[in-house]
């Protein structure tokens, strides 16, 4: 039984040692490119017109005030417009940077801040239901909010942790 173990540790610390510098910290970029890339990009898509903001953007990220105003985007005053131009731009930007891999712990930290304050306006500024946010160890593994959501904070986790790996422009721009 000792000569099975020490196989399984020699075989698995083999390939810890070949991978752990570009295997995992590309999966995990080449992960979020495929799920939440575009899913990203679409979404700050909707909150602009043109080179302005849509008001759609205001409905998004303040749901009860845009009611509250009627819809009309002229009576958010400066610090809403900033927040919406913040949230656009970072749905455009912190992908992209992942992706590529430049800054990617910074990227990542901040898109894992994204997902948290896009969770609570979700939860709370469109009044999610309980479906909708699910439970953990519910034995439901579809909530769109807490199960899914998991996931990406955890890829963006691993990458904050480890960089962009190998095969990024920080690695590139490092050796330089």
């Amino acid at each position: 039984m000792s000569g099975l173990f020490s196989l399984h540790d020699r075989v698995f610390e083999s390939i810890e040692r070949a991978t752990h510098c570009w295997l995992l910290p590309s999966a995990a970029r080449l992960t979020f490119a495929a799920v939440l890339l575009v899913y990203y990009w679409n979404s700050a898509g909707t909150k602009l017109d043109g080179f302005g903001l849509s008001p759609n953007a205001y409905v998004q990220i303040f749901p009860q005030q845009a009611e509250a105003y009627g819809y009309d985007s002229s009576q958010f005053g400066l610090l809403a417009t900033l927040i919406v131009w913040a949230g656009a731009l970072a749905e455009f930007v912190l992908p992209a940077l992942i992706v590529l891999g430049l800054f990617t712990r910074l990227a990542a930290l901040g898109m894992i801040g994204f997902i948290i304050v896009q969770s609570l306006t979700d939860i709370y500024g469109h009044m999610a239901d309980s479906s909708t946010i699910g439970a953990f160890f519910d034995g439901v593994e579809n909530a769109r909010i807490l199960d899914l959501r998991a996931f990406w904070v955890f890829v963006l986790l691993y990458l904050v942790i480890k960089g962009g790996g190998l095969f990024s422009l920080d690695r590139l721009l490092g050796r330089r």
